[in-house]
């Protein structure tokens, strides 16, 4: 499973170390899912639509809920 998972992995990460801290400063792959083109929620040539949120928070609302009402 995870030989397969890897198969279209590639590309090169670079680290900036510090007194034991481990930060992302850049990365670049051919086969990269991003796009900058769609990567801020201002100008994104219709990709993003807001009411897709809705579903998202309520899902994660329900998670928070059903461990509360487990608590008390």
């Amino acid at each position: 499973m995870i030989d397969a998972s890897q198969l279209n992995v590639n590309g090169d990460v670079r680290l900036k170390l510090y007194k034991g801290n481990v930060e992302v400063v850049g990365r670049r792959s051919d086969d990269s899912l991003f796009d900058e083109n769609i990567a801020t929620f201002e100008d994104d040539a219709g990709a993003y639509d807001q009411k897709d949120a809705e579903g998202f928070i309520k899902l994660n609302a329900l998670r928070l809920r059903i461990a509360a009402n487990k608590k008390g």
